[in-house]
């Protein structure tokens, strides 16, 4: 579905394989950086056919929504909330990975009245990035996306086998990240990154939260280990919102490596959070 913004801008968000209705329950799914809406392919679809509004977002310049791409996480996040007037959507539950953990933590953070909900996958607080990974990323990118691609995965397949013959989840999301780069503005990994190193908002915006939280980490994940997110849930804790830890056995690349586990802990969590709307 394309939405026309309050600018005349284009944001592009997958429905799921069903039409939208803002009267449903809303899910808003957010990716990383050099991400677009593809990696939520399976979560998304079941959410769609099984009583739920879908919308998951290709971030601006990512995909098939337009540039500019946001320099910062509270510029995405303002971004996402034009979105969703846009959409006409006035609550929903926000679901992020990495990057996209940054931006759905902020937006429910600074709009409590709109966040029925929020789900922080392979999140880290600081989500530091090394000046020699931001140096690739500016002059080498290629060679970043190679490095991150491979950061990303526990294993040369999903755990405990690849899903189906022909499955190589690593090349898939190589070749991903190389469209979302052909296809985006020039240094785009660079700049997702920047915005992840730059943001220093987390604490502050996880002790604003006023709607329940599920925190989800791989086990073994090298780009955002679960010790990354401590700080976080801890500042969440102390709110008296409702918290949810899982850890399940993947990397940084959850939604592939563990599809069907990180959709049933999104698909139950989000049920709570709309009985409780």
């Amino acid at each position: 579905m394309m939405l026309e913004l309050d600018d005349g801008q284009r944001a592009y968000a997958y429905t799921g394989g069903k039409p939208f209705d803002a009267a449903r329950p809303t899910v808003v799914f957010i990716h990383g950086a050099q991400h677009d809406h593809s990696v939520w392919a399976l979560q998304t679809r079941y959410f769609a056919h099984h009583g739920f509004g879908v919308l998951a977002l290709d971030l601006p310049a990512h995909g098939r929504s337009d540039g500019p791409a946001r320099t910062s996480i509270g510029a995405f996040a303002d971004w996402v909330m034009r979105v969703l007037d846009a959409a006409r959507v006035t609550k929903a539950i926000f679901v992020g990975h990495s990057m996209g953990s940054l931006i759905a933590l902020d937006t429910a953070a600074r709009h409590p009245e709109r966040a029925m909900g929020l789900a922080l996958l392979a999140t880290a607080v600081p989500m530091t990035v090394s000046d020699a990974l931001l140096d690739a990323a500016r002059e080498q990118e290629p060679q970043a996306i190679g490095m991150v691609n491979q950061w990303s995965h526990s294993g040369i397949a999903a755990k405990p086998s690849a899903p189906a013959p022909g499955f190589w989840l690593q090349g898939m999301n190589q070749r991903l990240m190389e469209r979302v780069s052909a296809l985006g503005e020039a240094r785009l990994f660079h700049t997702d990154f920047s915005a992840c190193n730059a943001y220093a908002d987390a604490l502050e915006r996880a002790a604003a939260l006023r709607c329940p939280v599920c925190v989800l980490a791989g086990s073994r994940d090298a780009m955002t280990p679960p010790r990354a997110s401590r700080a976080l849930i801890d500042a969440i804790g102390k709110t008296g919102t409702s918290l949810r830890k899982v850890e399940l056995d993947a990397g940084h690349a959850l939604m592939s490596e563990q599809p069907d586990a990180v959709l049933d802990t999104l698909f139950s969590f989000a049920l709570t959070c709309a009985d409780a709307a």
